[in-house]
This record gives structure tokens, C-alpha cells and sequence, in this order.
């Protein structure tokens, strides 16, 4: 889609949005509301949300219908995810969704300008298109997903960018899950400045 022709004040591409428990990250185990844009540039082979890159496919939405939707459900969390929703500008969904007293938090690449008001920023690296510099500083979370045993010392380049009060997760691949995860308990309990995350909405099977 060319983002000329989506107008980020008053609409997004809305691939889904849903009530939900939050299952990964520093959030785990939270109701939230998920709020997934459409559109991505990364491009990550393990992605398990491929059909949200394309954002030509997902109904571009108004932001006020967006809010009026998270607003129907008890918890004031909502996730901003994608797709890579940095994509576009995410002021007026941020704004709009604090007005309503919504907790927010983003889940990105960090691979597009920083924008928005965020209360949590999760801050998850790929290797197929890096974070700008800026969004170290402004991580809460740093979140990186072990495919492989390289992939720990890749984390830890990442870490050395980040702020000093910024949380540092590990967490296994999905489909690398049961090969990957006693190389990161072994690992984390040898650096114990990281946490073990995992997805437990896939163990628990919550949508």
C-alpha cells in the first residue's frame, strides 16, 4: 500500500482487533485489547502473522470507530501491533486512545521513526531490517527471538544500545520452542540480567 494514501489522523488499515490476554513479554498474563495494523516491510521468514504485511487486503478504519471498539471491553490495556504499525504516524490513535484512559503499549521492529505516546514500548529487533537508534532510548522492553544459538550474542549486541531500565527477554521461536528453550534457561541463568519470555497464549490456546 502506499502510505500516501492512508491518512494516519482520522484512519489505519485494521487487519484485527480483539479482547484477549496478553501472552508474551513483560505484560504476560494481562487482558488486553490487541489493536493489529496492516502492512509490514520487515519481512521476517518466521513471522506467524504473514497475512498482515500486504495492507491492501484489511479495511482501512477510522481511528474513532477503532477507539469506540476498545472502549466496549473492561481492561484499559491496549497493544498496538502489526503487521509493523510504526509504519504510519500514531499520534492520533495514541492520543485518542489516552483520552479514553487506555494504558498503551507497542509492540515493533523499531525499524520507522518513532511517533505516538506510548506508556510500554516493546522493542523486538529483526535481523532483516534494523531498529533506528532512537527507538533504544525509548524501550521498555527489549525483546529478542531466539531462532538460533547465533542469535544470542545478537542479542546481546542489541542490548549494549539499550537504555539502563529497560527489561531484556529472550524468546524461543515457536517452531524452534522445545530445541531452543533449554539453550535460553541454561543461557539466562548464566546472564541473569535476561528473563525467559514465552508465548504462553499458544500454550494455553488463547486466540
Amino acid at each position: 500500500m502506499d502510505k500516501t494514501a492512508i491518512n494516519p489522523a482520522i484512519e489505519l488499515p485494521l487487519m484485527e482487533a480483539f479482547y484477549t490476554i496478553q501472552g508474551e513479554g513483560a505484560y504476560s498474563g494481562c487482558a488486553a485489547y490487541f489493536i493489529r495494523l496492516g502492512g509490514c516491510d520487515v519481512g521476517c521468514v518466521w513471522c506467524d502473522v504473514k497475512d498482515s504485511w500486504n495492507a491492501d487486503k484489511w479495511p482501512v478504519t477510522s481511528i474513532d470507530k477503532i477507539v469506540e471498539e476498545a472502549n466496549k471491553h473492561p481492561a484499559k490495556l491496549a497493544v498496538i501491533t502489526g503487521g509493523e504499525p510504526l509504519m504510519y504516524d500514531m499520534s492520533v490513535l495514541t492520543a485518542n486512545l489516552r483520552s479514553q484512559g487506555f494504558q498503551i503499549n507497542v509492540e515493533t521492529s523499531g525499524a520507522h521513526a518513532f511517533s505516538g505516546s506510548w506508556d510500554w514500548v516493546c522493542l523486538s529487533p529483526k535481523k532483516f531490517k534494523a531498529p533506528l537508534p532512537e527507538w533504544y532510548q525509548h524501550a521498555n522492553e527489549l525483546k529478542v527471538i531466539i531462532f538460533n544459538q547465533s542469535d544470542f550474542q545478537w542479542a546481546e549486541e542489541h542490548a549494549s544500545k539499550i537504555n539502563s531500565g529497560c527489561k531484556l527477554l529472550l524468546q524461543p521461536e515457536w517452531s524452534k520452542q522445545e530445541k531452543m528453550t533449554p539453550l535460553i534457561v541454561d543461557y539466562v541463568k548464566e546472564n541473569p540480567q535476561w528473563q525467559i519470555s514465552l508465548q504462553t497464549h499458544k500454550y494455553l490456546n488463547i486466540p
